[in-house]
C-alpha cells in the first residue's frame, strides 16, 4: 500500500511538469537565429525582434515577432518581385501578391533608398514620385524556427527527462 501511495505522488508530480523553462529557452533560440538571419539595412527591424509568453490556463504559447509594420513585407516579399521571388516562406502562409506597381511620393521614402533600389522616379507639380513593382522575400522568422526544430526537440526532451528523473528518484 505503501508503494501505491508513494506511485501515485509520482503521476501527481508528472503531471505538473514544468514544461516553461524549455519554452524560454527555445524560444531564444528562434529569437537569435531571426536576429542573425534578419536583413539589415539600418538595424531597425533586428532590433524589433522580441520573444512572448502567453500562459492561459494549460496552455502556454510562445511567440518570436517583431511589432514593425515593414516585417512582414520583408518576410514574404512584395508584387511581382516577391511573387516571382518567395524562396524560404513559410509553405503554410498564402501570400496575396499586388500585381501593379505603386507609386511612392518623396515624403514617404529617403531620397538614397529610392536610389539604392533603382526605383524609376517621375516629378510633377505635387513632388517626386517613386515608382515601385516590389521586392523579393527575405525570410527571416520561419528559417529561425524550422531551421531550429530539431534543437527544440532535443531541448524539450531533455528537459522532460530531468524532470522524470528527478520525480522518481
Amino acid at each position: 500500500m505503501k508503494e501505491l501511495v508513494k506511485l501515485e505522488k509520482q503521476f501527481d508530480r508528472l503531471a505538473n511538469i514544468d514544461i516553461r523553462p524549455a519554452g524560454r529557452k527555445s524560444i531564444s533560440l528562434v529569437q537569435e537565429d531571426a536576429k542573425s538571419g534578419c536583413p539589415v539595412n539600418d538595424g531597425e527591424l533586428r532590433g524589433s525582434i522580441y520573444t512572448h509568453e502567453d500562459n492561459k490556463q494549460d496552455k502556454t504559447v510562445w511567440d518570436c515577432y517583431t511589432n514593425k509594420k515593414h516585417g512582414p513585407f520583408v518576410e514574404f516579399g512584395t508584387g511581382p518581385k516577391g511573387q516571382a521571388h518567395h524562396e524560404g516562406i513559410s509553405p503554410d502562409v498564402d501570400v496575396a501578391y499586388s500585381q501593379s506597381p505603386w507609386w511612392i511620393h518623396e515624403s514617404q521614402i529617403d531620397k538614397a533608398v529610392a536610389e539604392k533600389y533603382h526605383f524609376f522616379k517621375i516629378e510633377t507639380k505635387d513632388g517626386i514620385f517613386y515608382q515601385c513593382t516590389g521586392q523579393a522575400a527575405q525570410p527571416y522568422m520561419y528559417p529561425a524556427l524550422k531551421n531550429n526544430e530539431d534543437a527544440i526537440t532535443n531541448i524539450f526532451a531533455e528537459h522532460i527527462k530531468k524532470q522524470i528523473g528527478d520525480i522518481t528518484k
